[in-house]
């Protein structure tokens, strides 16, 4: 029997869900034209089988996605994913953490911030300009929201400009809910 993941990792584990995700082999047209655009453009995951039960959602939900994630202008995609992992740590979501740690390592090669990220979750102390993104993407995506005028602040002392900023908050917020939708959708397990 398979044990649910509950430690931050960057090995991504599996991903379980609570409902049986839509076959490619026995799809819709619709859910095939909506499962056409994945996220990672590496497969299609078992996440959006399960997303697919609902094609007309997904069908807009992974453009948004892409565009707020893979953007060429704004916020650097190493950034983005720091975002990312900030809200999912916390969310307490491992999956997503463990993906998009991952993915800022491979932008960045800075394996020293993801692990002050899971050693010390929010207490991690990194450098000025990373800490601003993580700091500010941690605060706005708390429940309530504690972002304030002067984390938006911090972003524009280390140089972040109105684009890059507004790519943070799309890329904290988008997690926000992805994070939730995978909590409620199915669980984490280490084999």
């Amino acid at each position: 029997m398979s044990e649910v993941v509950d430690g931050f990792t960057t090995q991504v584990p599996r991903w379980q869900p609570y409902v049986v995700p839509v076959s490619l082999e026995t799809a819709t047209e619709e859910q095939r034209a909506a499962m056409q655009v994945t996220p990672s453009n590496k497969g299609i995951s078992t996440y959006v089988l399960t997303l697919a039960h609902d094609p007309e959602s997904l069908a807009v939900r992974s453009p948004l996605f892409n565009l707020i994630m893979y953007g060429k202008d704004g916020l650097s995609l190493g950034e983005r994913e720091l975002g990312a992992t900030a809200a999912s740590v916390v969310n307490r979501c491992v999956y997503c953490a463990a993906v998009h740690a991952s993915r800022f390592i491979n932008y960045t090669k800075r394996t020293d911030v993801i692990e002050a990220v899971f050693a010390d979750e929010l207490d991690a102390e990194l450098d000025e300009h990373l800490q601003a993104i993580f700091d500010f993407s941690a605060h706005l995506s708390t429940t309530p929201p504690e972002a304030t005028q002067a984390d938006a602040q911090d972003l524009a002392d280390v140089g972040l400009s109105e684009l890059e900023s507004l790519d943070l908050v799309l890329s904290a917020a988008i997690f926000g809910w992805a994070n939730r939708l995978m909590h409620t959708l199915g669980e984490p397990l280490k084999d």
